[in-house]
Order: structure tokens, then C-alpha cells, then sequence
């Protein structure tokens, strides 16, 4: 720009100005330097609109860029891959086991010299801290995995912030390698500092691995920053909820109903977080046994088994894979966030041995971090048996299909005619034989069902007519659970109300589109077993009349007393439309035996936790 302004204050010059100064120009003819100067303006003007039009085509996408994030360059460099032991190390714990006398590490552990502001006294050789191999935060209902995302580092790790209410405590660990193989390094949580060996590392959960993998003889130093929680804090300690945990509250599909049973008795009985926690750890210490040739497997089939199998064909019993595994599954189910770490005890000086390798569930507190439990029972304990504390029982049996036609008919014997002799003496009439017999049984049946549905329109009308506003509002949201139960589409005790309102509006979505259901709701049957009335249009069964429902049991748990009269006949209204839409979506012989089913007067009223 300085150079195009220049070249127009020299046009602007006057000729005579110009031939003072030494313009070569001055010499030729004025016609010829009139030309001159002619080509020289349009050469300018040209040269000063390409400019203006770079600079107005540019400048914004140039300007855009001067708050943006600067190039990471670590996107273009692939991060270590890890092999399938490195990413689910739990799997090694049953071979571990199987040879303990392998050694493993040599172990020296020392105070650190490193000044920490808040750093408490180092541990001594009797509260030597555990040395961590792996976290594994992720479970898919088969596997426990690390799931983590490896950066290379330098000798000085990302900071992480310890945990609001935590002492620091700085360890400094010197780890000479022996017969460990893989990739993952053993170090005190959390590592702040590693010499001796180049490492990448997953700042979400503190893995350390070496891209070339461990060899014998491999000696480095690692200097961590061990968090200790006040004890006194967790009694009244809440877990964190949100999409922050949701990765360590996940539970995947499939969870076998005796273990969701099992996690929501022990969450009733303890209604604190760190109580629930403490519960689940007491129940597997006093339950079951370790034994150092369990199988290895933590999917779910594989916790069942170790959790309610017969004790005297190998179920009741497992290594730390099992129990931690268990633990961490419960504790979800029951609302804790929870996740299983792989390690070693140790004395803090001298060899670690396979038979020290151990697995170990922890829990996240608020304002405390993550806090490790052990659910491993004392060598000297005797177990009792799971039935004293929990009785499992069978699931209810889907609903029999209707029996398929008979293809061709039997074929019947022909009559034998009856003796001759008087009127009267020739045997029981068969009218007698039928009303005696197969009619007698039919008005017992037919008793039967008119009791069941006589209990079942008594169970409704209490739950919508009876009781407070609250009230009628639970009574509501049981008749929408006990339908999604008649359809097929049982709840989990453990789900909150906005979850349940997302299944039942895709269980009436699949109803809708199932082959063989009656897609119309003229059939009636208010409630689960016919209670009041209500409109039972499809508008009213809509979507959104079940979320609105789950809003107003969600406001009444929360505020009791502050439901009105209105907003219960609204829940009733809504209740009764959905139940009937998704009856009404059924097929005919399950439509007959809706009303009479027995499964809600058996099931529990379970008191769910409003979110």
C-alpha cells in the first residue's frame, strides 16, 4: 500500500517540478511524455484496484483466523496402540493367581523430596500406597476395558488437580521391571513425573504406558502424588450425575434380572451414597470366597453365575476379577459411579510377586474423587450362604402362545348301542356327567377369573380415586409401569421416571407396528385393570402425555403436598389413555387376559426415585 501511494503522489507532481528534480521525461517531446504519463496512471489505477480487491476478499478470512485455536500438532501423530492384555488387564488376574511366586517388580518406595503446599507426610512401610497398573473405566456388559486415549509425554506430566477435601501426599517410586510384559506401567496414582523411561499418558485416568513395551532389567523413577480423602466427609458425601460421569454410570443392555434385584435391596436399605457403597462391599466380603483357580470371565453371564451359581458346582467363588467386577457392576445399577483399577500390593520396599496382582473397584464422591473399596473377604471368614440375604426368584414366564389348530380332526369311535332295558336303568345321563364334571370345573374357573378381575379394578380404583393428589399421582405412574410389565416391557426399579417415560414411548411405538395387535383403541379397559374412565383416544396416549406424567410424579417426589386436584385428574387421564392405547395394540387373546392377569397384584410398589 505505501508503494502504490508513493507512485500516486508522483503522478500528481507537475511536469515542471518533475524535470527540476532530474525526470528523464523532461527531454522528450510533450506529446510523447503526455503518453507517458497516460500509461503510467491506468498502470497505477490497475495496480490500486487489484490491491483494494485482495485486501476486501482477504482481510475477513484473515481476520477470522487471529481468535481461533492455534494447530495442535499433535492431531498428525498417531497415538500408541496397545495391545488386547494392555487394554483389559483384568483378564490376567485368574493366570497371576495361578503362579504367585513369579516375580513380577522390584519395588523401592521413599518420601519425595519434591515440596507440595499441601502435601501431607510421606507413607511409611505400614501404609505403603498400591501400585497401579491400569484403570478401566468402561464396560460393555462382556468386557472391562482402559478405553483410553495414550499422549506422548516428557518427563513432567500434565497437572491434574487433586480432589477439594483431599490431603496430597508426594511418593517417589524407583520400579525396576523383572518378568512384567506389555505395555502398561506400574506406578503410584496419580504420576506427576516419570525419568528413566519414555512413557505416553492418559490424563482422564492416570495410565501410564511404554510405546516399545516393558523388558527385563527396565528401571525408572516415578514421582506421584497420592490423594487421601477425609474419612469423616464420606458418610455425608453425594456422587456427581450429569454427562461429566455418564461415561462411569453406564450400564449396559442385557443386565440379568437377579443382579438388578440384588443392587436395588441393597440401595433400599442404605440410602446414602457411601452407605450403598459400604453395603455391596460388606455383602460380597461376607458371601463369597476367593479362590486362586477360578476361571477368568466378568460379562454378564459370568457374574451370575459367581454371584447366585450353586456353591458346590464352582459358583460363590472367584479372584478380585470377579469381585471387583461385581462390585463396580452393582454399584452402578444402584447409582454410583464406579470403576475397576488393576495393581499390586505392596510393602513399598522389595519384590512384587504375581500373587500380589489384585483388582479393586472405587467409587467417585463429590468433592473427595475416587475412593477405593475391597470386597474381598478375610482369609479366616467362612461365607454364608447368599439365601439367608437374598432369595432368587424365577422371572415370570413370558405369556404362552395361543395353540396352533388342529390340521386334521381325530377320529372319533363309532357309537355302541346301549343295552336294552327300562328307561332309567341304562347309567348316569350324560347331561349329569358334564354338569358333574367339566362343568364343575369350568365354574371354578370362571370364579376364579371374576375374583382376579374384581382384584384388579380394586387395585386401580384405590390408585386413582383414593388418597391425596400425590398419591393419585403414584397410583398413576404404577398403572404405566404395570402395563409396560403386561406388555412385555418390564422396568428396571433402578431407572428414574424420565428414563421409564422414554421406554414406554417405544414400547408403544413397537406396539404400533407389531403384525397381529389391534392398531385401534376402541376396546376400552381403562388402566391396567379397567379402573375409571377416561379418554382413551390415541391423541390422549400420545408421547407426551407420558413425559408429562413422569414431570408430574417428578414434582410431586420432590415437593410433597404441592400437587393440586387438577394435575392428579390429568395424571389419571393420561395413565388411562396410554394403558388403554397400548392394551388396545395387542393381540386379541392377550386383550382377554389383560384384566385378569395376576402379575400387578403381585408386583411391589416400589417408591422411584424422581430425576
Amino acid at each position: 500500500m505505501t508503494f502504490v501511494a508513493v507512485a500516486a503522489v508522483g503522478l500528481a507532481v507537475p511536469a515542471g517540478a518533475a524535470a527540476a528534480g532530474g525526470d528523464p521525461s523532461a527531454d522528450l517531446a510533450p506529446g510523447v511524455r503526455a503518453a507517458v504519463r497516460l500509461r503510467l496512471a491506468v498502470t497505477s489505477a490497475l495496480g490500486v484496484a487489484l490491491v483494494v480487491g485482495l485486501v476486501a476478499l482477504l482481510g475477513p478470512v484473515v481476520a477470522a483466523q487471529v481468535g481461533g485455536r492455534p494447530v495442535d500438532p499433535r492431531r498428525y501423530v498417531e497415538p500408541p496402540q496397545v495391545q488386547s492384555l494392555d487394554e483389559n488387564p483384568l483378564i490376567r488376574i485368574s493366570g497371576w493367581a495361578l503362579h504367585p511366586e513369579q516375580k513380577l517388580l522390584d519395588v523401592s518406595t521413599a518420601p519425595s523430596d519434591v515440596p507440595a503446599g499441601d502435601a501431607a507426610p510421606a507413607a511409611d512401610g505400614s501404609d505403603s500406597p498400591r501400585i497401579r497398573l491400569a484403570v478401566l473405566s468402561d464396560y460393555d456388559g462382556v468386557t472391562w476395558r482402559v478405553g483410553a486415549t495414550y499422549r506422548n509425554a516428557g518427563r513432567i506430566l500434565p497437572p491434574t488437580a487433586p480432589a477439594r477435601d483431599n490431603t496430597v501426599q508426594i511418593v517417589r517410586q524407583q520400579i525396576t521391571v523383572a518378568e512384567l510384559s506389555g505395555r502398561l506401567l506400574p506406578a503410584v496414582a496419580t504420576p506427576r513425573e516419570v525419568s528413566g523411561a519414555r512413557v505416553a499418558y492418559d490424563p482422564a485416568t492416570g495410565t501410564l504406558i511404554r510405546p516399545e513395551g516393558l523388558t527385563a532389567g527396565l528401571s525408572y523413577t516415578v514421582t506421584s502424588a497420592r490423594e487421601r480423602p477425609d474419612t469423616n466427609l464420606l458418610t455425608t458425601a453425594n456422587v456427581p450425575a450429569g454427562d461429566e460421569v455418564a461415561r462411569v454410570l453406564r450400564v449396559a443392555d442385557g443386565v440379568p434380572d437377579t443382579l438388578r434385584r440384588l443392587a436395588t435391596q441393597l440401595a433400599e436399605e442404605n440410602g446414602a451414597p457411601y452407605a450403598r457403597a459400604l453395603a455391596i462391599e460388606q455383602f460380597l466380603a461376607e458371601h463369597y470366597r476367593v479362590v486362586a483357580d477360578a476361571p477368568s470371565g466378568h460379562a454378564y453371564p459370568n457374574l451370575g453365575f459367581f454371584l447366585f451359581g450353586p456353591r458346590d458346582a464352582g459358583g460363590q467363588e472367584g479372584t478380585s476379577e470377579q469381585f471387583a467386577a461385581a462390585f463396580a457392576v452393582l454399584g452402578r445399577l444402584s447409582g454410583l459411579p464406579t470403576r475397576v483399577v488393576v495393581g499390586f500390593r505392596s510393602t513399598g520396599q522389595g519384590p512384587v510377586r504375581a500373587g500380589d496382582a489384585y483388582a479393586w473397584p472405587e467409587v467417585l464422591f463429590d468433592g473427595l474423587g475416587w475412593v477405593p473399596f475391597d470386597p474381598l473377604p478375610r482369609p479366616t471368614d467362612e461365607p454364608r450362604p447368599v439365601e439367608e440375604d437374598f432369595r432368587s426368584t424365577p422371572e415370570e414366564p413370558p405369556p404362552s402362545e395361543a395353540p396352533a389348530p388342529t390340521v386334521e380332526p381325530t377320529a372319533s369311535p363309532e357309537p355302541v348301542a346301549a343295552p336294552d332295558g327300562p328307561p332309567g336303568q341304562g347309567g348316569v345321563p350324560t347331561p349329569v356327567l358334564v354338569a358333574g364334571g367339566g362343568g364343575g370345573l369350568l365354574l371354578l374357573v370362571g370364579a376364579l377369573l371374576l375374583t382376579l378381575l374384581a382384584m384388579r379394578r380394586s387395585l386401580t380404583r384405590a390408585r386413582l380415586v383414593r388418597g391425596d393428589p400425590g398419591q393419585r399421582i403414584a397410583g398413576a405412574w404404577r398403572e404405566v409401569t404395570d402395563a409396560l410389565r403386561l406388555a412385555g416391557r418390564p422396568v428396571g426399579d433402578d431407572l428414574a421416571a424420565t428414563e421409564v417415560a422414554g421406554q414406554a414411548r417405544q414400547a408403544l411405538a413397537e406396539a404400533r407396528h407389531t403384525p397381529g395387535g389391534d392398531r385401534s383403541t376402541s376396546d376400552g379397559g381403562a388402566g391396567s385393570g379397567g379402573g375409571p374412565g377416561g379418554d382413551t383416544g390415541a391423541g390422549a396416549a400420545s408421547a407426551d402425555g407420558v413425559d408429562e406424567l413422569a414431570a408430574l410424579l417428578n414434582r410431586a417426589g420432590f415437593a410433597p403436598g404441592a400437587a393440586s386436584a387438577d394435575e392428579a385428574a390429568r395424571a389419571v387421564e393420561m395413565a388411562t389413555a396410554y394403558v388403554a392405547t397400548l392394551r388396545s395394540a395387542r393381540p386379541w387373546w392377550r386383550r382377554l387376559l389383560w384384566s385378569v392377569h395376576p402379575g400387578p397384584l403381585r408386583h411391589r410398589p416400589t417408591s422411584r426415585h424422581p430425576r
